[in-house]
């Protein structure tokens, strides 16, 4: 990992920057490029013109830890309301959820009764969960609520996980996610993880992922690879075609404000793209995980910045 990239994460736990970031408008103004907004109805309008574009999104109430009950319940409220949303104006569009949102960190318990509630409101209107992984210390606990979640009759299909490639266990975790019919959200990852349970060289990385990828595809089950690198896309793209994978059956993932050339590039070529949209007022942290995982994007901001 970079010094630049260990930096950066390490400002993401800066309580002091935090809370002057988010709360500045200077703060909000940077935020801009990679957050749609402070507000639900702002993440909405983004959505849909998303949507115009023949991309489907991903809708994200940005926040993780949790310190009470009710703070939870509270952040489940925001997800509620987006699915009725969703629902009513029809959107292409599923929802993103951290579980330490949920009150993981309080009680496991209390972070599955959550999500499962978050998950069959999505089942009845069609539309789907994904829990989001955090850093490594939570990814059995995480695995393991969405699998009793997904092997519930009811629930089948309507939740889903994402998998972390500079992580070593994530072999074996695809396979069962797989084994059990579970969809996967395959990305690199952005958290400090170390070195005896992730790869610290980004070519392991990109080679796990790719590896991860090939995995994916060929089980009969609706992936997303979440990736702006194109050796990576360039390489499920090649995979795809000499196994006869239409590209219909799986979908590329992008984050918002990030190659947007490429998502209508890949939609062209009739692939399937979504585009995960983050809004709220607690975004320093994933902003700051953004600049760590491509510190190109802090000249690119910067040059945006003083261009207004």
């Amino acid at each position: 990992m970079s010094l630049l990239r260990s930096a950066f994460i390490a400002l993401s736990r800066n309580r002091k920057l935090r809370h002057f970031g988010e709360r500045s408008s200077i703060g909000s103004k940077l935020s801009s490029r990679f957050v749609a907004g402070m507000e639900i109805d702002d993440a909405l309008r983004v959505a849909e013109a998303v949507n115009r574009q023949g991309i489907f999104v991903t809708l994200d109430s940005l926040g993780e830890s949790v310190t009470t009950e009710a703070e939870a319940h509270a952040s489940a409220a925001v997800y509620h309301r987006l699915l009725d949303t969703i629902g009513e104006r029809k959107l292409k569009a599923n929802i993103s959820v951290k579980l330490t949102q949920m009150g993981l960190l309080l009680d496991p318990t209390l972070a599955q009764t959550i999500a499962a509630g978050l998950a069959e409101h999505a089942k009845s209107i069609g539309h789907f969960v994904r829990i989001d992984m955090e850093d490594s210390a939570l990814t059995q606990v995480t695995l393991d609520i969405v699998r009793r979640l997904h092997a519930r009759p009811d629930l089948r299909g309507a939740i889903g996980i994402v998998i972390q490639a500079y992580l070593y266990r994530s072999k074996s975790d695809v396979e069962q996610l797989v084994a059990d019919g579970v969809r996967v959200r395959l990305c690199k990852g952005a958290y400090n993880e170390p070195a005896e349970v992730a790869y610290p060289r980004k070519a392991d990385v990109d080679a796990n992922f790719i590896r991860l990828s090939c995995m994916l595809l060929k089980s009969p089950i609706y992936h997303g690879l979440a990736t702006h690198d194109e050796a990576m896309i360039s390489a499920a793209k090649s995979f795809a075609a000499q196994h006869a994978i239409p590209p219909r059956s799986f979908e590329f993932q992008m984050l918002f404000g990030v190659r947007r050339d490429l998502q209508r590039k890949l939609v062209a070529e009739g692939y399937n793209v979504r585009v995960y949209i983050p809004f709220g007022r607690e975004w320093y942290p994933y902003f700051m995980r953004r600049l760590a995982e491509r510190p190109a994007n802090v000249l690119f901001i910067a040059k945006n910045f003083l261009r207004r």
